[in-house]
């Protein structure tokens, strides 16, 4: 998934996620694109072999402008002329590399780094949740420390089921265990039209929750200065971008419900793409926005306004309830969401949001752990 979402935000040819095994002998393929023509045992690579094994080694990001050039590249993709790779490290530690090639020469210059490196911070928690997890809870400072970090975190969220007249929306946070940095939000802006906010911090503890607080209210803040929807993103992007460190970032997506004219308007910063189901049965994935929020200065962000129709739902998630895995290291992805949301579409929000925790819970391999399960459910009734 994030290796998809990054091609919709920087051009590339071939690229994966690489892991360090626990021996650091071996580096293996985690997820790749573009490397169809070559075998396992090509892209299997030892420590140190090759352009990422040589990141590996060192821990520093490069950009590799002709690939040509440099002594360490290994032909694994034929048309590649250009490379670039980037650490991926969990407290200092490097685990694993995150790499894209293009076949354009001088294709990445700085701006793609330091998108790339968010991208590779994301997917570094995400290989490491578990192990993380396992070890902060052994730690009763840690763990006091997380239970605050939780309390944080639950206090930001809604109280009470939002009424609408003419709508069904349900929001719900069901933490996994005490790491974890989703948040959702509903604000009223005037009498017929709500905030709908949903986004994913970087970071675990303390650090993601005190995070999370500086990006709610930097949002409250920005919607109640009346500014469009992607102006807003763009001045949350560019407040967070001037006082988070780096290497820290957020996806969200905030949008507008009109419940007078049944207009949904929306900004995607790097988020897990919306669902919008229409009753005809057709879907339309919400993407339109930018980039993750505080990463890249000065970005821009589009919105994009879509009308909903009676019956059609809405879905907004974090990553928690796609990127499950099953005993079978088979993840449980949106294809599955799809179908049931499909399945129980005739239901309210309410259950529809239960049936795909279910499943999702069904589905889970009891050797995981996963990240908190965010979502959103808007359904228009009338």
């Amino acid at each position: 998934v994030i290796v998809d979402s990054l091609k919709q935000a920087i051009e590339f040819d071939a690229g994966g996620v690489f892991i360090i095994n626990t021996d650091e002998s071996e580096i293996e393929s985690l997820y790749t694109l573009g490397y169809e023509d070559c075998s396992e045992e090509q892209i299997h690579l030892k420590y140190g072999q090759g352009l990422v094994g040589h990141v590996a080694d060192n821990g520093a990001p490069i950009i590799v402008s002709n690939v040509a050039d440099n002594p360490n590249y290994i032909n694994l993709h034929h048309k590649t002329k250009s490379e670039m790779l980037v650490p991926l490290k969990v407290d200092g530690r490097v685990v694993g590399v995150f790499n894209i090639e293009s076949s354009q020469l001088n294709a990445y210059d700085q701006n793609d780094l330091n998108l790339l490196t968010a991208f590779a911070a994301q997917a570094a928690i995400s290989i490491e949740r578990a192990r993380l997890h396992d070890e902060l809870v052994e730690s009763n400072k840690i763990g006091q420390q997380l239970s605050i970090a939780r309390d944080i975190q639950m206090s930001f969220l809604p109280k009470t089921k939002l009424t609408i007249k003419g709508y069904d929306i349900t929001g719900e946070n069901i933490p996994s265990g005490q790491v974890g940095g989703d948040y959702y939000d509903f604000i009223k802006i005037v009498d017929h039209q709500i905030g709908i906010a949903i986004g994913d911090v970087s970071g675990k503890g303390i650090p993601a929750s005190l995070l999370m607080a500086s990006f709610r209210a930097s949002m409250i803040a920005e919607i109640r200065n009346n500014y469009s929807i992607r102006i807003i993103c763009q001045k949350v992007n560019q407040l967070l971008y001037e006082s988070m460190k780096p290497g820290n970032f957020v996806t969200a997506v905030y949008g507008v419900m009109d419940v007078k004219n049944h207009i949904f308007t929306f900004s995607n910063c790097g988020h897990d793409l919306p669902l919008l189901l229409r009753t005809d049965g057709t879907i339309e994935r919400l993407k339109e926005g930018g980039p993750v929020l505080g990463v890249v200065p000065n970005a821009t962000y589009e919105e994009r306004p879509v009308y909903i129709n009676k019956d059609d739902i809405v879905i907004l998630y974090t990553d928690g309830v796609v990127e499950v895995f099953n005993d079978n290291d088979e993840q449980f992805g949106e294809e599955r969401l799809i179908d049931i949301i499909q399945e129980n579409r005739k239901k309210s929000t309410t259950a529809i949001r239960d049936a795909i925790y279910k499943a999702v819970n069904k589905f889970a391999s009891k050797k995981h752990i996963f990240d908190d399960f965010t979502m959103i459910v808007l359904k228009r009734t009338i």
